[in-house]
C-alpha cells in the first residue's frame, strides 16, 4: 500500500467518523423542578404528578433557558376573568366608535334624528292600539262568561264543562294581550330613551 492511498483511507475514516459524531441525536433536556416539599430535582424527564408544576429547561452548563410557569385553578380563574373583562372593555370601546360612526354617516341634523324617532313611536303606538283594542274586547267577553257563571252559581246549578273551558281560555287570553301590552309599553320607552341618547351623542361629535 503506498503512503497516498493510505493517506486517502485516513482522511475517509476521519470524515466518516466526523460524520457519525454530528449524526448522533442531540442530547436530551434537562429538566429542574421542586417537589410538594420544596426540595428541587434535575432529571432529562418530569414525572407525571409535576408536569402541571413550574419546572425549568437548563442547557449543557446548566443554565436556565425557559422556564415555565404553570397556573394553579385559582390563577388560572383570575387570569381568564382579568381577560373576560379587557375584552368586554375593548368591544364596548369598538362599538361606540362603530355607533359614532353610524350616527354621523346616517343624520345631516338634529332634525333628521326627530323624524326617524317620529316614525319609529308612531309605528309602536300603532301596535299598542291594535292590543288595547283587543283587550278590551277580550275583557268584555270575559265579563259575559262570569255573569253567566255567576248565575249558575246564584242558582245552586253545576257550571257546564264548556263554560268552564270558555271562561278559562279567556283569562288566558286578557293575561297574554297584558303581557305584551306591557311588552309593547317597554318598547316604546327604550327606543324613546334610545333615540334621547343618539341625539344627545350626535350633539357632542359635531356641536350642533
Amino acid at each position: 500500500m503506498t503512503k497516498k492511498t493510505a493517506s486517502y483511507q485516513s482522511e475517509l475514516f476521519i470524515a466518516l467518523l466526523a460524520g457519525l459524531v454530528f449524526s448522533l441525536p442531540v442530547t436530551a433536556k434537562t429538566y429542574k423542578w421542586v417537589d410538594d416539599k420544596g426540595v428541587t430535582h434535575m432529571g432529562d424527564t418530569i414525572p407525571a404528578e409535576y408536569a402541571n408544576k413550574d419546572r425549568s429547561e437548563l442547557n449543557k452548563s446548566g443554565r436556565t433557558v425557559s422556564t415555565k410557569d404553570v397556573l394553579t385553578p385559582e390563577e388560572r380563574s383570575a387570569k381568564e376573568a382579568e381577560e373576560a373583562r379587557n375584552k368586554a372593555e375593548l368591544d364596548i370601546v369598538r362599538n361606540k366608535k362603530i355607533h359614532d360612526s353610524s350616527l354621523l354617516n346616517t343624520y345631516s341634523n338634529v332634525r333628521e334624528i326627530d323624524l326617524a324617532r317620529a316614525r319609529n313611536v308612531q309605528q309602536i303606538d300603532a301596535r299598542a292600539q291594535v292590543a288595547n283594542k283587543q283587550l278590551g274586547d277580550a275583557n268584555n267577553n270575559l265579563a259575559d262568561l262570569k255573569t253567566k257563571t255567576d248565575a249558575y252559581t246564584k242558582a245552586g246549578k253545576p257550571i257546564p264543562t264548556y263554560l268552564k273551558e270558555d271562561l278559562a281560555a279567556a283569562q288566558a287570553v286578557t293575561a297574554k294581550l297584558s303581557k305584551d301590552i306591557a311588552g309593547i309599553n317597554a318598547e316604546k320607552a327604550a327606543l324613546e330613551s334610545r333615540y334621547d341618547a343618539d341625539k344627545a351623542r350626535y350633539k357632542e361629535l359635531t356641536g350642533k
